[in-house]
C-alpha cells in the first residue's frame, strides 16, 4: 500500500543559457528543503530555459545534469525530475529524467514539440510515454506542450500523478491553469503543473502559476502563484482511492490504445 507523497516544487527564474548557474541555484533551493520531501519537481530545460540553441547546449545523457540530479538525490534522499537539452545518435532531445534517490533513472523524451516556436525543427519527439512506479505510486511524467493532448495523458493504466513541467508563457497562461485542472479532473488524478518565472533570452515572459490539483479539481496551492517559490505538498493517496471508487468515473472511460 502506498503511502503519502511529499513533493517539492521549485518555480524560479532560470539563468538563460547558463546550466551551471542553474544547478547552482537549484542546489540552493534543494537543500534548503525540510527532509520530509520524497520528490523535487524542476522546470522544462531547467538548466538553460528554453532555447533552440541545442548544437551549443546539449549534453550527452550521462553528461553533467544527470550526474548533478544522482548526487542531489542520493545526498538528499529524494527523487528529482525535470527536463535537459540531450543529444543522442546526432539528434537533439528535450529529455525529461526521473532520478531515484539511489541514483537510477527513467527517461521520457517530449512527445509534442513546439512548432510556433520551431521545436519540432530542433528536436525529435519521442514516442514512448513513461509511467514511473515510486513508492507505491504510479507517475506519469510529461512536458509543456503536452498539456494540450489530452489523448497521450488519458490515464489507461490507473496511474495516480501526472506531472507537467514546463516553460509555460505568460501569454498564454489561461490555456495552463484551465488545461492542468481538466486533466486533474477527467483522469481522476493528481495532476501537477511547474513551471518558471521570469523574462528569457527571447523575450518571453513567464508569470509561474504553477498548481497542484487533486482528482476533482481542487488546487491545493494557495500560493502567489507570479513570484519565485519553493513548495512542499503532500499528496494524500488514500485520498485519492477513497474517491475514486465512490466516485467510479475511471470505469465508464474510454477503451483505447495509444500509439
Amino acid at each position: 500500500m502506498a503511502q503519502n507523497l511529499n513533493i517539492a516544487m521549485l518555480q524560479v527564474n532560470l539563468n538563460w543559457e547558463h546550466p551551471e548557474n542553474n544547478r547552482s541555484l537549484f542546489s540552493k533551493e534543494i537543500k534548503a528543503l525540510s527532509g520530509n520531501v520524497d520528490l523535487v519537481i524542476l522546470p522544462e530545460m531547467f538548466t538553460t530555459g528554453f532555447s533552440m540553441n541545442a548544437e551549443k547546449l546539449a549534453e550527452e545523457t550521462k553528461g553533467p545534469t544527470l550526474l548533478w540530479m544522482q548526487e542531489m538525490a542520493e545526498r538528499q534522499n529524494l527523487a528529482i525530475t525535470g527536463s535537459v537539452i540531450i543529444t543522442e545518435n546526432g539528434n537533439f532531445y528535450n529529455r525529461l529524467f526521473f532520478v531515484y534517490p539511489d541514483g537510477s533513472y527513467k527517461v521520457y523524451d517530449k512527445r509534442h514539440t513546439f512548432a510556433l516556436a520551431k521545436e519540432d525543427k530542433t528536436y525529435t519527439a519521442g514516442e514512448e510515454r513513461l509511467i514511473v512506479k515510486y513508492k507505491g505510486w504510479k507517475i506519469c511524467p510529461l512536458v509543456c506542450y503536452d498539456l494540450r493532448f489530452p489523448v497521450f495523458s488519458r490515464n489507461t493504466v490507473d496511474y495516480n500523478l501526472l506531472i507537467y513541467v514546463a516553460n509555460w508563457p505568460e501569454k498564454r497562461v489561461a490555456a495552463w491553469d484551465a488545461l492542468l485542472k481538466a486533466r486533474a479532473i477527467e483522469n481522476m488524478s493528481f495532476c501537477i503543473g511547474l513551471n518558471r518565472t521570469g523574462l528569457d533570452g527571447e523575450g518571453h515572459r513567464y508569470n509561474g502559476h504553477s498548481a497542484v490539483y487533486d482528482c476533482l479539481g481542487q488546487n491545493l496551492t494557495e500560493l502567489d502563484v507570479e513570484e519565485p517559490f519553493s513548495k512542499e505538498v503532500e499528496l494524500d493517496y488514500n485520498h485519492l482511492i477513497e474517491t475514486r471508487e465512490k466516485m467510479k468515473f475511471l470505469l465508464d472511460r474510454d477503451e483505447f490504445n495509444l500509439k
